[in-house]
């Protein structure tokens, strides 16, 4: 039944001894029948949507269109980096430059605010066991609370102090340093979570 079927669907063509000897020639470098080559030159040629008469121009034409159009590329990237990219970056290094002199500013700032407080906090002990030398057991458990209390205050200063450095250090990043950044801001918000 099927060689029914593919008997009735076969169709003749005539074509020139020039072609048929082209054909011949394809058919025996890819050891083919001439039906087959036939046909599957015809799914090509629709489905590279090629136009039989507009055959394409040469490999080297085709490779100069292509290498026209990637040049026209890299002129595009290349305009681009120097008109939008390089000027972002100076900004963003200008930003980061800005903000580590802030950050430093503040770390000093805040450095001073804590020895005062230190010595704030050094007076008030000294009164506190002065007026309070007869009571030694209300003193030493005054003292044990005010010295967990410093303690706390200190491991508070140093959580600041090392977050000012992180967010210094990710304000330096620059614009590649991706990994780096997700790195610092993994330990920012470690250290921000064990409060």
């Amino acid at each position: 039944m099927e060689l029914n079927k593919q008997k009735a669907a076969l169709t003749s063509i005539g074509i020139d001894k020039s072609t048929n000897r082209l054909i011949d020639k394809l058919c025996k470098r890819y050891n083919l029948k001439k039906g087959q080559i036939v046909r599957l030159a015809f799914v090509y040629i629709d489905k590279a949507s090629i136009n039989p008469f507009e055959p394409p121009e040469s490999a080297k034409a085709e490779l100069a269109k292509i290498n026209k159009r990637q040049d026209d590329l890299i002129r595009f990237i290349r305009h681009f980096e120097e008109e939008q990219l390089n000027p972002m970056i100076r900004a963003t290094h200008s930003i980061a430059v800005r903000f580590d002199n802030i950050a430093k500013t503040l770390e000093a700032l805040i450095l001073s605010q804590l020895e005062q407080n230190q010595e704030r906090y050094n007076a008030v002990l000294q009164k506190i066991s002065e007026q309070f030398g007869k009571h030694a057991n209300v003193i030493n458990s005054q003292g044990k609370q005010i010295g967990s209390l410093h303690q706390l205050l200190k491991q508070d200063n140093e959580k600041l102090l090392d977050l000012i450095v992180l967010y210094a250090e990710l304000a330096a990043c620059g614009v590649m340093d991706g990994k780096r950044k997700e790195n610092l801001k993994a330990e920012i918000h470690k250290r921000i979570n064990l409060e």
